[in-house]
């Protein structure tokens, strides 16, 4: 198996050279003469692809105004690769959580545009809470979790998504 070195800026190359074999390359010459074709419409399958969340503490601008609700979308391959040949992330693995969150995070109060620097300047108990919240929606595909009262010690469920106590 042959290594190779990646960096941002061929990582469109890989992917293309790593594309699945079960689709036939066309040759260069076929490409550039074929007519662009026209994307699918894409078909409602149920699929829940965004979910929204409201942070413990929440996210404060510069401003001071104070962003809790936000959005986050199912991760791709290329979200969890991304991040592998960032240099922030190879000098600190840590950093590599706040650069997969600012890639997944849609929204967040009105800013549509998270990126790294905003994941870095939120509190700590909000990073941990979209860390499991990201591995909640990835890993087993919804935001609810099992709980235990610390008084009866009954068990239920709650939905991490948001939401106040006694709302519906």
């Amino acid at each position: 198996m042959r290594r190779r070195t990646v960096t941002a800026g061929n990582l469109e190359e890989l992917l293309q050279v790593t594309a699945p074999a079960t689709a036939p390359a066309a040759a260069p010459e076929q490409a550039a003469a074929a007519p662009a074709a026209a994307p699918a419409p894409r078909e409602d399958h149920g699929l829940r692809t965004e979910f929204e969340f409201e942070l413990p503490r929440g996210y404060v601008d510069e401003a001071g105004t104070v962003h809790r609700h936000g959005a986050m979308r199912l991760a791709t391959a290329r979200d969890e690769l991304r991040p592998q040949i960032d240099l922030r992330v190879k000098e600190n693995p840590a950093y590599l959580s706040v650069v997969l969150l600012s890639q997944v995070i849609t929204r967040l109060g009105n800013i549509t545009d998270v990126h790294a620097g905003i994941v870095e300047r939120m509190y700590a108990t909000d990073v941990a809470f979209l860390q499991d919240f990201y591995r909640r929606v990835n890993s087993e595909g919804h935001t609810r979790a099992a709980v235990t009262c610390p008084h009866c010690d009954g068990g239920f469920e709650v939905d991490l998504s948001g939401g106040r106590l006694g709302e519906s």
